[in-house]
Protein backbone atom coordinates (compact mmCIF):
# COMPACT_ATOMS: atom_id res chain seq x y z
CA UNK A 1 0.00 0.00 0.00
CA UNK A 2 1.32 3.42 -0.98
CA UNK A 3 -0.71 5.85 1.12
CA UNK A 4 1.06 9.11 1.79
CA UNK A 5 0.60 10.81 5.17
CA UNK A 6 -1.68 13.83 4.92
CA UNK A 7 -3.31 16.22 7.41
CA UNK A 8 -6.50 18.26 7.03
CA UNK A 9 -5.21 21.80 6.36
CA UNK A 10 -7.41 23.60 8.90
CA UNK A 11 -5.40 21.97 11.65
CA UNK A 12 -3.78 25.40 11.31
CA UNK A 13 -7.05 27.32 11.46
CA UNK A 14 -5.30 30.55 12.40
CA UNK A 15 -3.20 30.60 9.21
CA UNK A 16 -3.86 31.19 5.53
CA UNK A 17 -3.54 28.22 3.19
CA UNK A 18 -0.04 29.34 2.17
CA UNK A 19 1.05 29.89 5.77
CA UNK A 20 -0.30 26.45 6.70
CA UNK A 21 1.82 24.86 3.97
CA UNK A 22 4.96 26.44 5.40
CA UNK A 23 4.07 25.44 8.97
CA UNK A 24 3.42 21.81 8.01
CA UNK A 25 6.74 21.67 6.19
CA UNK A 26 8.58 22.75 9.33
CA UNK A 27 7.48 19.50 10.92
CA UNK A 28 8.15 17.16 8.00
CA UNK A 29 4.61 17.06 6.60
CA UNK A 30 4.57 17.61 2.83
CA UNK A 31 0.94 16.91 2.02
CA UNK A 32 -2.49 18.03 3.21
CA UNK A 33 -6.18 17.81 2.40
CA UNK A 34 -7.37 21.29 1.48
CA UNK A 35 -10.11 21.98 4.01
CA UNK A 36 -13.51 23.50 3.31
CA UNK A 37 -12.41 26.55 5.28
CA UNK A 38 -9.22 27.11 3.30
CA UNK A 39 -11.12 26.32 0.10
CA UNK A 40 -13.61 29.08 0.92
CA UNK A 41 -10.70 31.43 1.65
CA UNK A 42 -9.22 30.75 -1.78
CA UNK A 43 -12.60 31.17 -3.48
CA UNK A 44 -13.02 34.57 -1.86
CA UNK A 45 -9.96 35.85 -3.73
CA UNK A 46 -11.68 35.98 -7.10
CA UNK A 47 -11.76 33.87 -10.27
CA UNK A 48 -11.68 30.17 -9.20
CA UNK A 49 -9.44 28.95 -12.02
CA UNK A 50 -6.96 31.81 -11.82
CA UNK A 51 -6.79 31.51 -8.02
CA UNK A 52 -6.37 27.74 -8.21
CA UNK A 53 -3.60 27.94 -10.78
CA UNK A 54 -1.76 30.52 -8.70
CA UNK A 55 -2.01 28.34 -5.59
CA UNK A 56 -0.90 25.32 -7.61
CA UNK A 57 2.23 27.19 -8.68
CA UNK A 58 2.90 28.10 -5.05
CA UNK A 59 2.60 24.42 -4.08
CA UNK A 60 5.00 23.42 -6.85
CA UNK A 61 7.57 25.93 -5.65
CA UNK A 62 7.20 24.63 -2.09
CA UNK A 63 7.42 20.98 -3.22
CA UNK A 64 4.14 20.36 -1.41
CA UNK A 65 1.33 18.00 -2.45
CA UNK A 66 -2.42 18.67 -2.33
CA UNK A 67 -4.26 15.82 -4.05
CA UNK A 68 -7.32 15.71 -1.77
CA UNK A 69 -9.73 18.48 -0.80
CA UNK A 70 -13.04 18.85 1.02
CA UNK A 71 -15.75 20.58 -0.99
CA UNK A 72 -18.28 22.99 0.53
CA UNK A 73 -18.99 21.41 3.93
CA UNK A 74 -22.43 22.87 4.65
CA UNK A 75 -23.74 22.22 1.14
CA UNK A 76 -27.38 21.10 0.96
CA UNK A 77 -27.14 19.44 -2.41
CA UNK A 78 -30.86 18.67 -2.77
CA UNK A 79 -32.62 21.36 -0.75
CA UNK A 80 -30.53 24.40 -1.76
CA UNK A 81 -31.51 25.43 -5.33
CA UNK A 82 -28.14 27.16 -5.79
CA UNK A 83 -26.04 24.27 -4.50
CA UNK A 84 -24.99 22.75 -7.83
CA UNK A 85 -24.01 26.10 -9.32
CA UNK A 86 -21.95 26.99 -6.26
CA UNK A 87 -20.33 23.55 -6.14
CA UNK A 88 -19.21 23.94 -9.73
CA UNK A 89 -17.12 26.95 -8.68
CA UNK A 90 -15.52 24.84 -5.95
CA UNK A 91 -14.80 22.05 -8.42
CA UNK A 92 -13.25 24.50 -10.89
CA UNK A 93 -10.98 25.85 -8.14
CA UNK A 94 -9.98 22.39 -6.89
CA UNK A 95 -9.25 21.04 -10.34
CA UNK A 96 -7.05 24.07 -11.03
CA UNK A 97 -5.17 23.44 -7.76
CA UNK A 98 -4.48 19.88 -8.92
CA UNK A 99 -6.79 18.10 -6.49
CA UNK A 100 -7.68 14.64 -7.76
CA UNK A 101 -10.13 13.53 -5.05
CA UNK A 102 -12.66 16.03 -3.73
CA UNK A 103 -14.81 14.96 -0.76
CA UNK A 104 -18.53 15.79 -0.71
CA UNK A 105 -21.41 15.11 1.68
CA UNK A 106 -24.74 13.83 0.42
CA UNK A 107 -27.79 15.82 1.54
CA UNK A 108 -29.80 13.98 4.22
CA UNK A 109 -32.91 15.93 3.11
CA UNK A 110 -33.82 16.18 6.78
CA UNK A 111 -36.83 18.43 6.10
CA UNK A 112 -38.64 15.49 4.49
CA UNK A 113 -38.60 12.91 7.25
CA UNK A 114 -41.18 10.71 5.53
CA UNK A 115 -38.72 9.76 2.79
CA UNK A 116 -37.00 6.38 2.76
CA UNK A 117 -33.22 6.15 2.52
CA UNK A 118 -33.53 5.00 -1.10
CA UNK A 119 -35.64 8.05 -1.95
CA UNK A 120 -33.07 10.35 -0.31
CA UNK A 121 -30.30 8.69 -2.31
CA UNK A 122 -32.26 9.10 -5.54
CA UNK A 123 -32.75 12.82 -4.91
CA UNK A 124 -29.00 13.20 -4.37
CA UNK A 125 -28.24 11.19 -7.50
CA UNK A 126 -30.29 13.62 -9.60
CA UNK A 127 -28.06 16.50 -8.47
CA UNK A 128 -24.85 14.48 -8.65
CA UNK A 129 -25.58 13.72 -12.30
CA UNK A 130 -25.50 17.48 -12.98
CA UNK A 131 -22.09 17.67 -11.30
CA UNK A 132 -20.98 14.64 -13.30
CA UNK A 133 -21.92 16.44 -16.49
CA UNK A 134 -20.10 19.62 -15.43
CA UNK A 135 -16.90 17.78 -14.50
CA UNK A 136 -16.74 15.78 -17.75
CA UNK A 137 -13.18 15.92 -19.04
CA UNK A 138 -11.73 17.24 -15.77
CA UNK A 139 -9.07 15.36 -13.84
CA UNK A 140 -11.04 15.30 -10.60
CA UNK A 141 -13.14 12.69 -8.79
CA UNK A 142 -15.95 13.41 -6.31
CA UNK A 143 -15.64 11.17 -3.23
CA UNK A 144 -18.85 10.73 -1.26
CA UNK A 145 -18.32 10.48 2.49
CA UNK A 146 -20.08 8.19 4.94
CA UNK A 147 -22.12 10.26 7.40
CA UNK A 148 -24.41 9.58 10.36
CA UNK A 149 -27.78 10.74 8.97
CA UNK A 150 -27.35 9.40 5.43
CA UNK A 151 -24.88 7.11 3.66
CA UNK A 152 -23.94 5.52 6.97
CA UNK A 153 -22.40 2.41 5.43
CA UNK A 154 -20.69 1.24 2.28
CA UNK A 155 -23.88 -0.31 0.87
CA UNK A 156 -25.63 3.06 0.67
CA UNK A 157 -22.66 4.74 -0.98
CA UNK A 158 -22.24 1.88 -3.44
CA UNK A 159 -25.90 2.23 -4.42
CA UNK A 160 -25.33 5.90 -5.25
CA UNK A 161 -22.12 5.14 -7.15
CA UNK A 162 -23.87 2.43 -9.20
CA UNK A 163 -25.97 5.21 -10.80
CA UNK A 164 -22.94 7.39 -11.60
CA UNK A 165 -19.71 7.27 -13.57
CA UNK A 166 -17.01 5.22 -11.77
CA UNK A 167 -14.37 7.50 -13.32
CA UNK A 168 -15.99 10.58 -11.81
CA UNK A 169 -17.10 9.35 -8.36
CA UNK A 170 -15.61 7.39 -5.47
CA UNK A 171 -15.91 6.87 -1.71
CA UNK A 172 -14.31 8.63 1.26
CA UNK A 173 -14.22 6.64 4.50
CA UNK A 174 -14.48 8.69 7.67
CA UNK A 175 -13.39 6.32 10.44
CA UNK A 176 -14.89 8.55 13.13
CA UNK A 177 -18.34 8.71 11.51
CA UNK A 178 -18.35 4.94 11.04
CA UNK A 179 -17.42 4.44 14.69
CA UNK A 180 -20.41 6.56 15.78
CA UNK A 181 -22.68 4.40 13.66
CA UNK A 182 -21.15 1.24 15.12
CA UNK A 183 -20.03 -0.04 11.74
CA UNK A 184 -17.07 -2.32 11.15
CA UNK A 185 -14.07 -0.58 9.63
CA UNK A 186 -12.78 -3.72 7.90
CA UNK A 187 -16.20 -4.58 6.48
CA UNK A 188 -16.63 -1.06 5.09
CA UNK A 189 -13.17 -1.00 3.49
CA UNK A 190 -13.51 -4.41 1.87
CA UNK A 191 -16.97 -3.59 0.51
CA UNK A 192 -15.84 -0.21 -0.84
CA UNK A 193 -12.83 -1.89 -2.44
CA UNK A 194 -11.58 -0.17 -5.59
CA UNK A 195 -14.09 2.65 -5.08
CA UNK A 196 -12.32 3.82 -1.90
CA UNK A 197 -10.28 6.84 -3.01
CA UNK A 198 -10.06 9.09 0.08
CA UNK A 199 -9.80 8.85 3.87
CA UNK A 200 -10.68 10.91 6.91
CA UNK A 201 -8.70 9.27 9.70
CA UNK A 202 -10.16 10.29 13.07
CA UNK A 203 -10.98 8.71 16.41
CA UNK A 204 -13.74 9.16 18.98
CA UNK A 205 -15.26 7.40 21.98
CA UNK A 206 -18.34 6.34 20.04
CA UNK A 207 -20.72 9.01 21.33
CA UNK A 208 -19.82 12.21 19.44
CA UNK A 209 -17.55 13.23 16.58
CA UNK A 210 -14.47 14.25 18.56
CA UNK A 211 -12.00 14.19 15.64
CA UNK A 212 -9.08 12.92 17.70
CA UNK A 213 -5.83 11.41 16.48
CA UNK A 214 -5.35 7.64 16.93
CA UNK A 215 -4.07 5.93 20.06
CA UNK A 216 -5.74 8.14 22.64
CA UNK A 217 -8.97 7.44 24.46
CA UNK A 218 -10.96 6.70 21.29
CA UNK A 219 -12.26 3.29 20.27
CA UNK A 220 -11.50 2.98 16.53
CA UNK A 221 -9.41 -0.12 15.79
CA UNK A 222 -6.69 1.35 13.58
CA UNK A 223 -4.92 -1.95 13.24
CA UNK A 224 -8.07 -3.24 11.56
CA UNK A 225 -8.21 -0.11 9.38
CA UNK A 226 -4.63 -0.30 8.14
CA UNK A 227 -4.68 -4.05 7.54
CA UNK A 228 -7.86 -3.77 5.47
CA UNK A 229 -6.46 -0.85 3.47
CA UNK A 230 -3.39 -2.92 2.67
CA UNK A 231 -5.61 -5.83 1.68
CA UNK A 232 -7.43 -3.80 -0.99
CA UNK A 233 -4.24 -2.07 -2.14
CA UNK A 234 -5.45 1.43 -1.23
CA UNK A 235 -3.25 4.12 -2.82
CA UNK A 236 -4.91 7.39 -1.81
CA UNK A 237 -3.88 9.78 0.97
CA UNK A 238 -3.75 8.51 4.57
CA UNK A 239 -5.39 11.72 5.64
CA UNK A 240 -6.05 12.78 9.23
CA UNK A 241 -9.09 14.99 9.87
CA UNK A 242 -8.45 16.00 13.47
CA UNK A 243 -9.88 19.40 14.47
CA UNK A 244 -10.15 18.03 18.00
CA UNK A 245 -6.36 18.30 18.20
CA UNK A 246 -6.02 21.83 16.82
CA UNK A 247 -6.84 23.99 19.86
CA UNK A 248 -3.27 24.43 21.01
CA UNK A 249 -0.37 26.87 20.55
CA UNK A 250 1.54 26.57 17.28
CA UNK A 251 4.56 25.05 19.00
CA UNK A 252 2.47 22.33 20.66
CA UNK A 253 0.69 21.56 17.39
CA UNK A 254 4.09 21.07 15.82
CA UNK A 255 4.99 18.49 18.47
CA UNK A 256 1.70 16.70 17.81
CA UNK A 257 2.52 16.50 14.11
CA UNK A 258 5.85 14.89 14.90
CA UNK A 259 4.02 12.32 17.04
CA UNK A 260 1.46 11.72 14.28
CA UNK A 261 4.27 11.09 11.79
CA UNK A 262 5.85 8.51 14.09
CA UNK A 263 2.47 6.81 14.63
CA UNK A 264 1.91 6.70 10.88
CA UNK A 265 5.33 5.09 10.34
CA UNK A 266 4.61 2.57 13.10
CA UNK A 267 1.23 1.60 11.62
CA UNK A 268 2.56 1.21 8.09
CA UNK A 269 5.42 -0.96 9.34
CA UNK A 270 3.68 -3.10 11.94
CA UNK A 271 0.02 -3.48 10.91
Amino acid sequence: MEAKLSIWSYYYYELTAEEAVKEFKKHGINCFELSDEHGAELLSRGNPRETGEKFREFLKNENFTVKQGHLWLSCKLVTDPEAVERLCRWIELYEAVGIENAVLHCDPVAEQNELTDRERYDLNIEKLKLIEEYAEGMNIRICLENLTRIARDADGLLYVLSRLSPERFGICLDTGHLNLFGGGQREFILKAGRHLKALHIADNEGERDQHMMPFGKGSVDFKEVVKALKEIGYEGMFNYEIPGESRAPLEIKGYKLEYISKCYDYMMKNF
